[in-house]
């Protein structure tokens, strides 16, 4: 008579225990690609905004004239130091438009305003689709009370709460001069909404 072999196997806890961990690793990895998609999309407004800052800045910078003909044997004086005026329209300009999706804005949306005025003045404009409204305000006077706001809205999964994203940035100086001075960080409202 042969001996009756023993069959070796895992056991019903050993097997437990491995589901629990296989459960627990695909718990996390699912958190983790979620947060990578999210930071993903809020990247966009991060670089929008610090995009449209420099563009604030360097239209500072900008010397600019009339446009007018200038008469024979005449001059005229340069306009510098001036912050753009306000985008006269947000793009894009409902937040519908962006509402759970992508909104694709049409070159015509970014050209709104002058060479003095909005996205024309900044020189600013977005040719990929977009999960973001875009703002741009300024305040005060021609001089040190100068200041704007570059704001991005955003509703990410459409469920009507809102992420805001925000740099400002301010006209400050002395006697040497003006400059555009621009906050270190993006202020985030609901960021991962």
């Amino acid at each position: 008579m042969r001996p009756i072999k023993k069959q070796s196997g895992f056991t019903l806890v050993e097997l437990m225990i491995v589901v629990a961990i296989v459960g627990v690793l695909a718990a996390l990895a699912i958190y983790g690609v979620r947060r990578y998609i999210i930071n993903s999309k809020t990247a966009e407004a991060r670089n929008s905004l610090g995009q449209i800052t420099k563009d604030a800045s360097a239209a500072f910078n900008r010397e600019s004239m009339n446009g007018t003909v200038l008469p024979l044997g005449n001059s005229a004086a340069t306009n510098m130091s001036r912050l753009c005026a306000d985008a006269p329209a947000d793009v894009p300009a409902l937040a519908a438009g962006i509402q759970g999706k992508k909104y694709q804005s049409a070159p015509a949306e970014w050209n709104a305003g002058d060479i003095n005025t909005g996205w024309m003045c900044l020189k600013f404009s977005m040719q990929e689709p977009q999960y973001f409204q875009y703002v741009y305000d300024e305040t005060g006077t021609v001089g040190k009370t100068d200041n704007f706001k570059a704001i991005a809205h955003g509703d990410l999964d459409g469920n009507t709460t809102v992420s805001t994203f925000e740099m400002d940035g301010k006209v400050d100086g002395d006697s040497t001069g003006l400059v555009v001075a621009v906050s270190p960080a993006v202020i985030e409202t609901n960021p991962e909404e």
